[in-house]
């Protein structure tokens, strides 16, 4: 996610938007700024409604048209979470510049995270690289070439009018034929993952569309697919859906794949005479492990990502629990976890099998060449 919004941050620039409103044209503009003063700060009832507390900032233009140029705006707050949202003297923050027949107006839009956001990337990149030495600098190749695919074909394509289906399964192909070797190498074991992660996104690819139709979900169950969906009419929200499923998907195969590839390898080279059977037994030890971790850690990722949905959902009381998750965005949520969860199991066995097949042929070719000698 950091890599793809630092990509879309160099690849995308920061535009100034003019559109027709009557016979006036209206101009904005965004631009990074930094807090010089803050004065007025406090609660202060205006006429009959709730307190609000009001802040007078005064920002020094750090980008933009304005740059170097000191312009005041006003803050209010009629619900404040806490102190940590009011700004203060030397804060950076994101400013929106305003014009409408002349007349200017300012407001403050966020905080400025992009320089916090380049540290933390530092950090996980030097981690990455101290603790995976050559293969931690791979793997972020792999990544960086994932984030490349996603965001100059997968959403360009859908953007186009592709299908979003079709988009998203050839990027996913192409995301899994080069992160795959980048990451974790070319060799025998890497290629048995890729072959595994190949099949089983097609068999992702079926789970989707048979659950999505059986489950009468179409795309819509989120404040983003309804704003999409204004902004491209002709857009295919289900197709949509159904892509999300299959790239998130991908995410969790080539951990799996490449485990359980990596596990019958190692138990063929601790004993290069076992046959195929035993040899997927004691990979498949190993995967059933591995299925009962990682079925937990995915359903526990979409919970994660939704917990403050959960939240307003729970603290709903006029409707019962049944309807709640009979919803769309509910139903939507379920429909990826179990996505992920099925294809995850099946490819444990795939790939141990795939594995098991290899290196027992291998084990055979040892043996006999051994033989002969």
């Amino acid at each position: 996610m950091l890599a793809a919004i630092l990509l879309a941050f160099f690849l995308f620039p920061n535009p100034v938007s003019v559109r027709a409103a009557g016979d006036d044209a209206r101009e904005e503009e965004y631009f990074r700024a930094e807090v010089v003063s803050v004065t007025g700060a406090g609660e202060d009832r205006t006429g009959d409604g709730p307190f609000q507390t009001v802040q007078e900032i005064t920002v020094r233009a750090l980008s933009g048209s304005l740059r170097g140029r000191e312009v005041k705006t006003e803050q209010y707050f009629e619900i404040l979470p806490s102190d940590d949202h009011l700004a203060k003297v030397g804060d950076r923050v994101v400013m929106l510049r305003t014009a409408v027949a002349g007349e200017e107006s300012y407001h403050l839009t966020d905080f400025y995270r992009f320089p916090a956001l380049a540290w933390i990337f530092a950090a996980f990149f030097l981690l990455a690289i101290a603790v995976g030495r050559w293969r931690g600098f791979t793997s972020i190749l792999g990544l960086l070439f994932s984030v490349s695919v996603i965001a100059l074909y997968v959403i360009p394509g859908i953007l186009d009018g592709k299908s979003p289906l079709a988009v998203s399964l050839i990027g996913s192909f192409g995301i899994a034929l080069f992160s795959i070797y980048l990451s974790h190498g070319l060799n025998r074991r890497t290629s048995i993952a890729l072959g595994s992660t190949l099949l089983t996104l097609g068999l992702a690819a079926f789970l989707s569309v048979v659950f999505v139709a059986m489950s009468r979900v179409y795309g819509l169950g989120s404040e983003e697919a309804f704003y999409v969906q204004m902004g491209m009419q002709d857009v295919n929200m289900k197709g949509i859906l159904l892509g999300g499923i299959i790239l998130g998907a991908l995410g969790v195969l080539d951990d799996v794949t490449m485990a359980q590839s990596s596990s019958v390898e190692e138990i063929h080279l601790a004993n290069p005479s076992l046959p195929f059977s035993e040899l997927y037994r004691r990979g498949m030890s190993v995967g059933k492990e591995h299925i009962a971790s990682m079925v937990n850690t995915l359903a526990l990722a979409y919970f994660g990502a939704s917990l403050p949905l959960f939240l307003l959902f729970v603290m709903d009381k006029t409707r019962p629990f049944w309807v709640i998750v009979n919803g769309e965005m509910i139903a939507e949520e379920i429909i990826r976890t179990l996505v992920g969860s099925s294809v995850l199991i099946c490819a444990v066995p795939l790939s141990t099998v795939l594995a098991a097949y290899v290196f027992s042929r291998k084990g055979k070719k040892t043996v006999s060449g051994s033989g002969q000698g």
